[in-house]
């Protein structure tokens, strides 16, 4: 343990879409004096409010958010960068005493900080990147995925075809190292975390999942979905953009350009989006040390926190709150 306790802490609360770790987050961060960095790869975004779900200033309750904001949806944004920023947020979370947690659903950005994977091989070398990408727009998501069959089954099969970032990375990886990106990941996933940490996995039901899902599309909707992709589209943004992918907007994009109507469109946002959901899980369960926390085992959320504290107090992550 003592070498446990020598380590910087952290909490970790990642969970599926759309399960509630926002609020339990916020809840968290006011008993344990911590501040919340955003693991999220479309908040980051300046202008994509309504479509990722943000959270709103009124609903922070004073407490101090990380990596929410601080791009415009044309610059470039990966885990390699996330990864940078969130260590960055972490010293300076900690230089003023208090805990760092980590919140959202992106389990490889999580995963990227807590075991401090190293992405420096080959970083500065763009070009293979630029070709990949290249032969996307020009044949498809599908070729290059197939191109990512051929090399590494493994990571084709982990990985969606239209996930075009992902299947470009681990493709680039390959043809630089000439090692697949999924044997890499098997090592780095065993390497130890470089935090003292508690690691909380939300879930509950599939049924109440996907029932909330529903509820916040049908939200995104009501709030100016299509007006938010609009005023995107006239600054300029397109469907190649990383920030232009993401779930909402690149449905939102088709039914702007004709592709389909804006019920087909609502239908493709809810059905990616427990895709999706399902996805996170499967990664979440590959992950080692997780607490998993199931909503249909607690009476409140209340509960819920409860036994949080005392997982962190067990962890020795804090003492007490006067303390920080």
């Amino acid at each position: 343990m003592k070498e446990e306790t020598a380590k910087q802490p952290l909490i970790i609360l990642t969970g599926p879409t759309a399960v509630g770790k926002t609020a339990l987050s916020i809840k968290l961060a006011e008993r344990v004096g911590g501040e919340i960095i955003s693991a999220d790869s479309m908040q980051v975004y300046r202008h994509m409010d309504i479509g990722s779900a943000k959270i709103r200033p009124d609903e922070m309750a004073g407490i101090p958010h990380h990596l929410i904001d601080i791009l415009e949806p044309w610059e470039e944004f990966n885990v390699t960068v996330f990864q940078r920023k969130a260590k960055e947020a972490i010293a300076d979370i900690r230089s003023r005493g208090r805990v760092p947690v980590l919140t959202g659903g992106t389990g490889f950005y999580i995963q990227a900080v807590l075991y401090d994977i190293d992405f420096t091989e080959n970083a500065e070398d763009t070009s293979i990147r630029e070709a990949l990408e290249r032969t996307a727009r020009e044949k498809g998501a599908e070729y290059l995925h197939q191109m990512l069959r051929e090399v590494d089954p493994q990571s084709a099969a982990r990985i969606h075809a239209n996930n075009v970032k992902r299947v470009v990375r681990a493709l680039e990886f390959f043809m630089q190292t000439g090692q697949k990106i999924s044997e890499h990941n098997e090592r780095e996933r065993g390497r130890e975390s470089a935090y003292n940490s508690c690691y909380f996995v939300l879930n509950d039901s599939r049924e109440a999942v996907y029932a909330r899902i529903d509820r916040r599309v049908d939200k995104m909707l009501a709030e100016g979905l299509v007006e938010e992709v609009k005023a995107l589209k006239k600054m300029g943004c397109t469907r190649d953009m990383v920030s232009m992918q993401g779930l909402g907007y690149k449905e939102i994009l088709g039914y702007l350009d004709g592709e389909y109507d804006l019920d087909r469109a609502v239908y493709l946002i809810k059905r990616d989006t427990r895709h999706f959901a399902k996805r996170q899980l499967t990664w979440f369960r590959r992950e080692r040390d997780v607490i998993w926390l199931d909503r249909r085992d607690f009476a409140s959320e209340e509960e819920i926190l409860d036994r949080m504290l005392q997982d962190c107090t067990d962890r020795k992550l804090f003492v007490k709150k006067e303390l920080l």
